[in-house]
């Protein structure tokens, strides 16, 4: 059976309606469309227990596509009275399960089981990627690694008239930061292709949640070390995109991204990519130490011991080419475990610093930290559902 690649295939969305008011309770709102998306999970789990109807398909705004063998699309809408799934091997859909036809000749069609990749499928995976690393590239070009923005952080000094962000190609007449972003994606325990992509908006002054934004999906790329940005931006995209057309008041300044920016093998990661896509000001926050360029978690975690014991303590992450990755800091007194801060885009690696120290209450930044802590029970509640209908 011949699969087809799934780079750029539009993600099928149930998006919650955005919440957009001054103050947003830790309540997640239900999505519309909940059947829609319950069902989705249940036809998911029901699926691994039964045969494959091998055909291809695709969700799509909450229409379900699929092509019997005789190659008759059909078209009609998912809910819980079409028992109708998909499943995901790689990074292509491969088949369904049904159990109501999609025209004269479906009881017909073959039953088959998910095949390994033959060399052709090989090759087909290799030119996906030689087409990301271009796109890499070609995006990187784009990317600004200094202050590049019109706004600045409200402290005595600033507020005084002193410095405190803005580059000097800034031309337009500056303002105070406000609203900052953070954005993550949480996955199903259930299949870990169906995933919550969460955009949250804090008020910088006082680190409370001013608008929040879900999206539930089913991805149909992969993870792929080094490639992340092309599994998750474009979900993440849509949302502040959405938000944008909407003209909210509440749209970020700045987006903190859990995940990395430059500190990457290619030196472009998913928080440069979205930062240049969306052309905003990035930075971006790992967990995980990317050993590139001679760097070394367990040294990092010895120089930041060597330090005073005292909460947002730093280093620099310098390479053995000599090259500024971005920096580890410890967020809290006594951690033992930094997080790793690093440029995205518009921003240079000073000002990420400290706004990182500015917004840590915890081991990650409010911004962050709201978003996973969000998608997370939004997915939660999704799946709960999913098992007691």
């Amino acid at each position: 059976m011949h699969l087809r690649p799934t780079a750029g295939r539009k993600l099928v969305s149930a998006i919650a309606p955005s919440v957009e008011r001054s103050s947003v309770s830790d309540d997640i709102p239900e999505p519309r469309g909940w059947n829609t998306t319950t069902s989705m999970i249940r036809a998911t789990k029901r699926l691994r227990q039964e045969s494959k109807v091998a055909v291809e398909g695709r969700c799509q705004s909450k229409m379900y596509q699929q092509r019997c063998h005789h190659g008759v699309r059909q078209k009609y809408p998912l809910s819980p009275n079409h028992d109708v799934g998909s499943y995901i091997v790689g990074d292509s859909v491969v088949g369904s399960y049904r159990k109501r036809g999609f025209c004269g000749c479906a009881e017909r069609a073959t039953m088959e089981k998910p095949k390994l990749l033959s060399q052709t499928e090989e090759s087909t995976s290799s030119q996906q990627h030689q087409a990301w690393i271009t796109e890499q590239d070609v995006l990187r070009e784009k990317l600004i690694m200094e202050d590049y923005f019109t706004w600045k952080l409200p402290t005595p000094e600033a507020a005084a008239g002193g410095g405190g962000g803005g580059g000097d190609g800034c031309k337009e007449k500056e303002e105070w930061l406000r609203y900052i972003g953070g954005v993550d994606i949480s996955f199903s325990k259930d299949d870990s292709s169906m995933a919550c992509g969460t955009l949250v908006v804090l008020d910088f002054n006082t680190l409370q949640v001013v608008y929040q934004d879900f999206s539930f999906v089913t991805l149909q790329i992969p993870y792929v070390p080094g490639f992340l940005a092309f599994r998750e931006a474009p979900v993440l995209l849509e949302i502040l995109e959405k938000m944008k057309r909407n003209g909210s008041p509440f749209y970020p300044q700045l987006l903190m991204v859990d995940g990395n920016g430059i500190l990457h093998p290619r030196g472009f990661g998913l928080a440069c990519h979205l930062g240049v896509v969306a052309n905003l000001p990035t930075i971006g926050i790992g967990k995980n130490l990317h050993h590139v360029d001679g760097l070394n978690q367990s040294r990092v975690r010895e120089l930041l011991g060597a330090k005073e014991n005292s909460s947002k303590d730093f280093i620099t992450l310098v390479g053995s080419s000599g090259h500024t990755w971005g920096a580890a800091m410890r967020s809290t007194q006594g951690s033992i475990k930094p997080i790793y801060i690093s440029i995205g885009h518009r921003i240079s690696l000073h000002t990420a610093i400290k706004i990182v120290q500015m917004t840590c209450t915890f081991r990650v930044p409010e911004p962050v930290r709201q978003a996973d802590i969000r998608s997370r029970s939004y997915i939660r509640k999704l799946e709960v559902n999913a098992r007691t209908m």
